[in-house]
């Protein structure tokens, strides 16, 4: 079997940051699969689950209820590795056009107190498991080590 283009990267090589992990044709469209990496994977510690299943929680309402990405929003959720997460998008898309987008989202999920959207036994399959305030550190993190000194490098998927 051929390995998938995830298991192609460099892993070793791999920063935080914005990158079109892959394209594919759906119908007469597009879905753009985005690497949204918020740790240098082997090198930093991995996330624990409950602020990634914070995270995903607060995310995908981010996304799912924008003007204009609502609509395009196909899933967002983590990467099993625990380094970031997949936000699969429609359109034939670059990392470039979504930057706002994912900033936009990643300064709700740092800014975000009260309850967590969807933290409820009747609407989660694992509702405790939850951690805001560490969602809000790694989000931070993320939008000062990554999206705001945005380049190019954080934006191209390395070979």
């Amino acid at each position: 079997m051929e390995k998938i283009t995830s298991f192609t990267i460099d892993h070793i090589k791999l920063e935080p940051g914005v990158y079109v992990s892959r394209k594919d044709p759906v119908g007469n469209g597009m879905i753009t699969t985005f690497d949204l990496r918020m740790t240098a994977p082997n090198r930093e510690p991995v996330m624990n689950t409950a602020e990634m299943h914070t995270i995903e929680h607060l995310g995908a309402t981010y996304l799912r209820n924008h003007a204009d990405w609502g609509t395009k929003t196909i899933y967002f959720g983590p990467m099993g590795c625990r380094t970031g997460f997949y936000l699969l998008l429609a359109g034939d898309l670059e990392s470039k056009e979504i930057v706002s987008l994912v900033t936009g989202m990643f300064e709700f999920i740092r800014d975000f107190k009260g309850e967590v959207p969807g933290a409820a036994a009747k609407d989660c399959g694992n509702y405790l498991d939850m951690n805001l305030p560490m969602a809000n550190w790694l989000a931070k993190r993320y939008l000062e080590n990554t999206l705001y000194p945005i380049d190019e490098a954080h934006l191209v998927y390395p070979e």
